[in-house]
């Protein structure tokens, strides 16, 4: 396999990039949170760590060209995203403290639905270009 066509080259390495900062920024987050004040939105913040545990996958995945595990950890982010998107937005008291998918990731300059759409166009677009 050519390296141009790795998932960590080229466009990938920014790929690799955005998905680490976010690793490292949900874990962060839900751990401070969960640490500090649990009590008050433990399922917003167990929700948060998993979102940091998805990011820290998909990191590692896409930066070793494991086209499948990035596939699908990348698929559960979308859905993830999008459900708990749709339910910020219908039933904000389900959610008393924001997670990184709230509202499709508006603390984030939605960042969070744009990020497995290109992850998921850059798997499948280095896996059509293999030669």
């Amino acid at each position: 396999m050519s390296s141009d066509t790795h998932t960590s080259h080229g466009f990938g390495r920014i790929v690799v990039a955005v998905y680490a900062v976010f690793a490292l920024s949900a874990s962060a987050r839900s751990l401070y949170q969960l640490a500090t004040k649990a009590d008050e939105a433990p399922f917003a913040y167990g929700l948060s760590a998993l979102a940091g545990l998805v990011y820290i996958v998909a990191t590692y995945a896409l930066a070793t060209n494991r086209r499948l595990l990035a596939t699908w950890t990348i698929g559960f982010e979308l859905v993830g995203v999008v459900v708990v998107g749709v339910l910020t937005v219908f039933d904000a008291a389900l959610f008393p403290d924001a997670t990184v998918w709230s509202t499709f990731g508006i603390q984030y300059a939605f960042v969070p639905l744009l990020l497995p759409v290109i992850g998921l166009w850059w798997v499948f677009r280095n896996r059509a270009i293999r030669g």
